[in-house]
């Protein structure tokens, strides 16, 4: 039976794929990210059947509601390099093709930057990759654009952005990742206050829309508000703070997407039961003074 919320992480799969969801049964999470393949490497190793099948088992006697992938961070669809443009294509090809084989929700992946491209040409290399994808991998899984921290001409920054190139890839098999961090450090929400929340996502509902965003990334920023330097923190101990993720858990629409942790963990191994339980009495608690209010 689906819980009242959901709560994943990003966990490590060294070992089997399986291993990261014996992790999120023990964290007593319903949700998961992993990555299929090495995040740093061009070339692409493809789980084996034995690892796939042993993941699918382990997902479904685990009940985990949702799943999702992270592709390599070499990735750029952006890029005015015809080589690594062409390198990006087919990497984030295969690990869409893996995510398709576990019968993952999605893969997220970072856009990228069209560097001294200008930024409409930058947002079309970006669909057509995007769409050269989806026609060579069939399947339920999206691919799924996540907003970036801003700095260095990344694109994403901003709602207006991502939803263009929704539009340009016009495909229901597109989506988006909202990630806390990267909104506070491309300066989008210079405060998680109940005012600055709801202002910015007003904007997100017209750009993209909540049924076009099916996963949050759940993570503090450790650098300041507009710092375009993307780096998490521990839920309540960077910049957006406990009263920040409250503030962020009210809006109903955001509190019933998969919230997915990347954060360093309190003991500095990636995310912990420490994260989630914190994480966890945030949401529950929003979610039984939304029921009290009604």
């Amino acid at each position: 039976m689906p819980r009242e919320i959901k709560i994943g992480a990003h966990l490590s799969a060294a070992g089997g794929l399986a291993n990261a969801v014996f992790s999120a049964e023990s964290m007593d999470l319903n949700c998961l990210q992993i990555f299929g393949a090495s995040p740093r490497q061009w070339r692409t190793k493809l789980p084996s059947e034995a690892d796939i099948r042993a993941f699918k088992s382990a997902r479904k006697a685990a009940g985990l509601e949702e799943v999702y992938l992270h592709a390599a961070y070499l990735v750029n669809l952006a890029s005015p390099d015809q080589e690594i443009l062409s390198k990006s294509v087919g990497n984030l090809a295969e690990h869409f093709r893996i995510a398709q084989e576990l019968e993952a929700d999605g893969l997220v992946f970072h856009i990228g930057s069209g560097k001294e491209l200008p930024k409409r040409t930058a947002m079309e290399k970006v669909a057509e990759g995007v769409r050269s994808i989806l026609k060579e991998i069939p399947g339920p899984a999206k691919i799924i654009l996540e907003n970036s921290a801003g700095g260095g001409q990344k694109l994403g920054s901003f709602p207006e952005e991502i939803g263009e190139m929704l539009e340009l890839i016009d495909s229901k098999r597109a989506a988006v990742c909202f990630d806390t961090a990267h909104g506070l450090e491309a300066g989008l929400i210079p405060e998680y206050t109940i005012s600055g929340v709801k202002t910015f996502f007003e904007r997100w509902e017209e750009a993209v829309g909540w049924e076009r965003t099916p996963v949050i990334h759940a993570n503090d920023s450790r650098t300041a508000p507009s710092s375009c330097h993307d780096q998490h923190e521990n839920i309540g101990r960077g910049y957006i703070g406990v009263q920040g993720f409250k503030n962020l858990a009210a809006i109903e629409a955001v509190r019933m997407k998969a919230w997915i942790m990347e954060v360093p963990g309190f003991d500095g191994d990636g995310p912990d039961s420490q994260n989630a339980d914190l994480l966890r009495e945030i949401l529950l608690t929003a979610k039984r003074k939304a029921k009290s209010e009604k």
